[in-house]
């Protein structure tokens, strides 16, 4: 498999904004047992797991992303076939906000959970629909585990605590979260509604800065996103002011200052998390609750049962990050 990857992150915004607007229309062309917790560690942009792929395995690491469908390797070390991987024939290509990847997909079984070689998406599998040359969906990770009964529970749960955390399979990992587990339902509204999609409001104090509507979890998104509109009511809210080498405004809800110089910034300087989605109110994929938010509650994500739960953590009413 091919990866063009982007060239670097100086401009996370820019990246984040291209991978919201691929998510987008990505969902605007389709509208047309057991649990097992793994290490994530967190890479300044994105988590990473160890994976096992093969009998016998090739470890790789992939990068944890609830708005990808597809898992896949060869960005950096190239794919290993074994006697278990079984080469089907069909074509594959998806573009991200960071590249693409295009190659043949195979049918392997992933064992051992434990820069990125790939990615290991842990998104609904209807996107997958079409998608490799024909109209079947092609089962998740997720799918598989619970098909051949790894798991006993169609469950992905979501520890990204700020500098290290996990994604358990099949189940979720009470130590992680405080109290119980309050549900709410996907998003009806599309395109938000063909990944892990959910209706919100957004308030800064008492002001409503974005009213309720629908926008995606996404943990391959680092920044918040919000509509354009929201994100200019929000500046106002917070005085924030744009940094002309970052595009993300200082001195409100901040970027760990100690990553400052991995995203472009100056060590000095305190940045936001949240920024702007670069599309208006008004298309049906107003927001993205990127890792940034995972960071600070637990996250329940149930296919089976079309909902979501956002536990708090030790984490959520923290002062720093």
């Amino acid at each position: 498999m091919a990866f063009a990857r982007a060239t670097g992150i100086v401009n996370l915004l820019q990246r984040d904004q291209v991978r919201g607007a691929t998510l987008k229309a990505n969902g605007q062309a389709r509208l047309q047992g057991r649990a097992g917790s793994v290490a994530a560690t967190n890479a300044a942009e994105d988590y990473t797991v160890e994976v096992n792929i093969g009998s016998p395995g090739t470890s790789y690491t992939l990068s944890v992303d609830t708005g990808s469908f597809n898992t896949w390797v060869g960005a950096g070390k190239l794919f290993v076939s074994s006697s278990s991987t079984v080469d089907t024939g069909d074509s594959v290509f998806v573009s991200y906000g960071s590249g693409y990847f295009e190659g043949t997909e195979y049918d392997p079984w992933a064992t051992g959970f434990a820069g990125v070689d790939g990615i290991i998406g842990v998104g609904p599998v209807d996107l997958t629909e079409g998608r490799f040359g024909n109209s079947d969906t092609v089962p998740t990770v997720t799918d598989n585990l619970c098909s051949h009964e790894v798991i006993s529970e169609h469950l992905v749960a979501v520890s990204f605590e700020p500098t290290n955390g996990e994604p358990t399979f099949g189940g979720t990992n009470s130590s992680k979260y405080t109290g119980p587990i309050a549900y709410t339902s996907l998003t009806i509204t599309s395109p938000a509604s063909y990944y892990w999609g959910i209706d919100e409001l957004i308030a800064y104090g008492f002001e409503t800065i974005l009213g309720n509507t629908a926008g995606i979890v996404d943990t391959g998104t680092t920044l918040i996103l919000i509509a354009s509109d929201a994100y200019s009511a929000y500046q106002i809210a917070t005085g924030a002011i744009e940094d002309d080498n970052t595009a993300r405004p200082a001195n409100a809800q901040i970027w760990p200052r100690s990553l400052n110089i991995a995203i472009g910034g100056s060590s000095s300087d305190i940045y936001l998390v949240v920024s702007n989605i670069g599309s208006p109110f008004g298309e049906g994929f107003h927001f993205i609750n990127a890792y940034t938010f995972l960071e600070w509650f637990y996250s329940a994500l149930y296919p089976g049962n079309s909902r979501v739960g956002f536990p708090t953590t030790s984490y959520t009413d923290a002062t720093t990050n």
